[in-house]
């Protein structure tokens, strides 16, 4: 009888149930819903449904009992720094405000007033990003210090679904790290930095690790699914996730690109490096599997790509946007990491806008945009790579780009021009992919992240790329 561990991977702008499988030494998966989600605007801000969000969680469940393919555990993944809060009596306060909301704005001198930001980054070797939830919970005692004095619980998106499965109250290391509230040798909660910014200390739960089961699910849960099963902590930040599905051999140095609606570009370290260069390069040390660091640059991704395509791409697919890109001649580039392309009004005109102000040539039409924004980003990651190089001291020769941007092959070959290394795509799925695994680890199925990565490598596909004139083909 199969043994079936069922990942449910959430995105910004869609979900999935995918279960997995050993056959012959090697990962099946298997997609068995899939759902949209999206910010929405309720009450002047930018929210995430989670009420819909966690109705979609049992669905795709309910999907598994009716298949007749019961899994063993499930675990959960989502983006990283958003939160709830919930009050004395577990009832949410206020709406699962989004990242993109603009009420961050200015928060960062704020915290600047109480810890200087070398002193910050010192302490949790987190970038600064503006939506970081140090900031979006500066911008809570600002403007609704009444919510956050009602608080409780302070629970991460995936930490808040684990809660309604099964009443465990916990955060997860590799999300948690995100807050920029984690200090980087303990690996807990600051308290000394809260403290200082004026936050409550008491509504930060006890934080475990990725493998992590939290127990099974809740009596009335298991009866509206159909079955009990375990809930298992995978690396609940989705690029935790994706960076165990690396697939290499051994225990080389590898350097990713988890690409999707970001790109995150980085390296594995043991010890974080909170030193001020690292700072003044904007690289961050988020939290991995085994306490491993996530050393890497965030670039805006392709985030750029989908809200243009949502703007002028009509119908469309992105491969067919990717392939019109690869034909044309413009040289223009952009700033990808620049804050314009957080969340404009309009995509297309802000990158139309920044070409113009920069006097370079304007692009016209969905495959110029679209070329501007790959010939950007592939500059990016050369860029990318060349800080992340300097400050670990290792050469890279190769490049593992895992997640939905492993399809995009035009960009792969850019990337592979720019940086000057071979590029490995794939796998697609990896996030699930990572989720699955760290499941596998935790009930003996996989003995290590070494033996789980080996796997991944034999099970699914990676395409190659040597150069802009080498087509990607199967390795």
């Amino acid at each position: 009888m199969e043994k079936y561990y069922l990942a449910v991977d959430i995105g910004a702008s869609s979900g999935r149930h995918i279960l997995s499988h050993m056959e012959n030494g090697k990962m099946v998966l298997e997609e068995v819903y899939r759902f949209p989600n999206g910010m929405e605007e309720h009450e002047g801000e930018k929210i995430w449904n989670v009420d819909a969000l966690f109705e979609e969680i049992k669905t795709g469940m309910k999907k598994c009992r009716e298949l007749g393919k019961i899994p063993v555990s499930v675990g959960i993944d989502t983006w990283a720094v958003d939160f709830v809060l919930l009050d004395q009596n577990d009832e949410r306060i206020g709406n699962a405000v989004a990242y993109r909301d603009e009420r961050t704005k200015n928060m960062d001198e704020k915290v600047y007033e109480l810890i200087a930001e070398s002193e910050l980054y010192g302490r949790t070797g987190i970038q600064k990003q503006i939506f970081n939830t140090i900031y979006q919970l500066m911008a809570l005692k600002t403007k609704n210090p009444t919510a956050l004095g009602k608080a409780s619980k302070l629970l991460m998106i995936p930490d808040y679904f684990n809660y309604l499965l099964t009443e465990k109250a916990v955060t997860e290391y590799t999300n948690a790290t995100t807050t920029q509230l984690v200090n980087a040798q303990s690996k807990e909660w600051d308290e000394e930095l809260i403290q200082r910014l004026g936050y409550p200390v008491s509504i930060f739960q006890q934080i475990k690790e990725p493998g992590t089961e939290l127990g099974s699910l809740k009596e009335d849960i298991a009866k509206e699914v159909g079955y009990p099963c375990k809930v298992v902590l995978p690396a609940t930040h989705d690029t935790g996730s994706a960076v165990v599905a690396v697939p290499v051999a051994g225990e080389e140095d590898v350097l990713y690109i988890s690409s999707g609606t970001w790109s995150l570009m980085g390296t594995e370290l043991q010890e974080a490096d909170c030193s001020e260069e690292s700072r003044q390069r904007n690289l961050t040390n988020e939290g991995g599997y085994q306490y491993r660091f996530r050393y890497l640059k965030n670039i805006m991704g392709l985030w750029m790509i989908q809200s243009v395509k949502k703007e002028i791409g009509g119908a469309l697919g992105f491969g067919e946007i990717c392939e019109a890109a690869s034909k044309c001649d413009i040289t223009s580039i952009v700033d990808c990491n620049d804050d314009r392309f957080l969340a404009p009004a309009n995509m297309t005109e802000e990158v139309k806008a920044a070409c113009r102000e920069s006097g370079q040539k304007e692009p016209e039409g969905i495959a110029e945009v679209a070329a501007v924004i790959y010939n950007s980003l592939s500059r990016c990651y050369a860029n990318a790579k060349k800080e992340i190089e300097h400050r670990t001291g290792r050469h890279y020769d190769s490049i593992h780009i895992i997640g939905g941007g492993a399809n995009a092959d035009y960009l792969n070959c850019l990337t592979a021009e720019a940086t000057g290394s071979r590029v490995l795509a794939g796998p697609v799925e990896a996030t699930a992919i990572g989720n699955l695994a760290v499941q596998m680890i935790a009930d003996g199925a996989l003995g290590s992240l070494q033996d789980a990565r080996k796997c991944i490598l034999e099970s699914f596909p990676i395409k190659r790329y040597e150069s802009i004139k080498t087509d990607g083909r199967t390795v």
